[in-house]
């Protein structure tokens, strides 16, 4: 029980199965935290700092020769700006954050305790001081980590402060301590009132307990939130980008067997003679080759405004205006066309030139309506689109061979497209009539590559 509450208060929930690179994140999180916390240091030090010595006191005898703050300021700057520049250089040993926390009540306590000297008083003077109140802050300061056992033990050196100063004027070695059980003589006198100290050490260590109990709890979202982010980025790999946003953006909980029309443009690609050379490679060098071609083709259609739906082996299946609906889909599709065989024309140069074997790409363009939608069993769920456009695609594209071309598109997507505002790079072939294996009439193609 003990050892869970620990973890649980400690560590935050599943802390010792987290990750290295969870881990790696929470780490440099806190390291910004306390960067935030040495400005927050000075800040609070200036302010005091300021305030002493700016400002008149209330009137009363003040013996100069204990006015030492200017002294406790400056040191303790100093000790604030040490810790930011290690702070900063990601070198701050754990040990130096627990002398922190005893050097921040050090400079609270000490102040405190120098009013009964500076103002000829007796020690129970000295429990009047509202400078008390900056223990909460240097409390709250702690949270900025996310680590409750840092607020704990601020809290606990603020308390021991506390009991230190009040034992020490209840000895009587800073004067009478004149106890009382009066609250009016209390607040009108140098009178000791037990019960208005332990209000005050209670408001300490209530304070405390509950900044630990919202600091622990903060932290399991935040060991939760950076689980799930990496998750998400790792996930978002699998995904085309445009499918992420939608699912990360969806108003409802994506459900398989809903679906929306689209009017769309589908653009197929696949890479040639691939099959064959693989089985003469490395395993290794085949995925290498895979991803090498992969890495030089997906990102024209992204960039063109394209979904990369799925990858079929060698064959890359791409959808324009599925995820999000656009206008010039067609004239998109055709742009990344081009775009492709360039850069296939580029890369089998470059292949050639350091003496392996060259490979082209066929594609194919198609356009239409197609219904796009989350298919799966509820369990694994998969966006996709469709529709004839689809299969047109993929049979244009096998089409390729029987007319000795790298690259059709039917004559509708073509008009299409040119009145989207597509401009062919040069002119295109027409071939009209063409019997396509799988489609029942005849149909008008153009050559995108010869």
């Amino acid at each position: 029980m003990l050892a869970r509450l620990r973890d649980w208060l400690f560590e935050g929930s599943g802390a010792q199965r987290l990750p290295d690179r969870v881990r790696e994140t929470i780490r440099r999180q806190q390291e910004r935290s306390e960067i935030l916390i040495g400005w927050a240091q000075l800040v609070i030090a200036s302010v005091l700092g300021i305030a002493y010595e700016s400002t008149s006191m209330a009137t009363g005898v003040v013996q100069e020769e204990y006015s030492f703050e200017t002294q406790v300021f400056v040191l303790y700057g100093l000790f604030a700006i040490a810790r930011l520049v290690l702070a900063y250089r990601r070198a701050l040993p754990e040990w130096l954050l627990y002398v922190s926390v005893v050097a921040d009540m050090a400079l609270l306590m000490g102040l405190i305790y120098s009013f009964h000297y500076k103002y000829a008083q007796p020690a129970v003077f000295y429990l009047k001081a509202p400078t008390l109140f900056f223990v909460f802050v240097f409390i709250a300061l702690r949270a900025l980590r996310f680590e409750a056992r840092f607020v704990i033990f601020a809290g606990l050196a603020a308390a021991a402060g506390w009991v230190a100063l009040i034992l020490y004027a209840l000895g009587g070695r800073g004067g009478p301590p004149n106890p009382t059980t009066d609250f009016v003589e209390h607040l009108t006198s140098n009178a000791f009132l037990i019960q208005a100290e332990a209000d005050k050490l209670v408001a300490i260590l209530v304070t405390t307990a509950v900044l630990a109990i919202a600091i622990s709890r903060a932290r399991n979202l935040l060991v939760r939130s950076v689980s799930e982010g990496a998750a998400a980025r790792d996930l978002a790999r699998f995904f085309d980008p445009g499918v992420a946003d939608r699912i990360r953006s969806a108003a409802l909980a994506i459900r398989a067997g809903e679906g929306e029309l689209r009017d769309v443009a589908i653009l197929t690609v696949d890479l040639r003679g691939f099959t064959r050379l693989s089985v003469s490679l490395e395993p290794d060098a085949v995925m290498k080759l895979l991803q090498e071609y992969q890495a030089r083709v997906c990102p024209l259609i992204t960039r063109a405004g394209g979904s990369i739906d799925k990858f079929l082996g060698d064959g890359i299946l791409a959808s324009f205006g599925a995820v999000a609906p656009s206008a010039t889909a067609a004239a998109d599709a055709l742009r990344a066309a081009d775009a492709v065989i360039e850069a296939a024309d580029r890369w089998s140069a470059e292949r050639r030139a350091a003496g392996l074997d060259g490979l082209s790409v066929g594609l194919a363009v198609s356009s239409g309506r197609v219904v796009f939608g989350a298919v799966g069993d509820g369990e694994r769920l998969e966006f996709t689109v469709i529709g004839d456009a689809v299969n047109l695609a993929a049979k244009l594209e096998k089409h390729n061979k029987d007319e000795k071309c790298r690259g059709l598109t039917d004559a509708r997507t073509w008009t299409l497209a040119r009145q989207q505002g597509y401009v062919a790079p040069v002119a295109r072939e027409q071939r009209p009539g063409r019997a396509v294996a799988g489609v029942a009439e005849p149909l008008d193609l153009v050559v995108l590559a010869p």
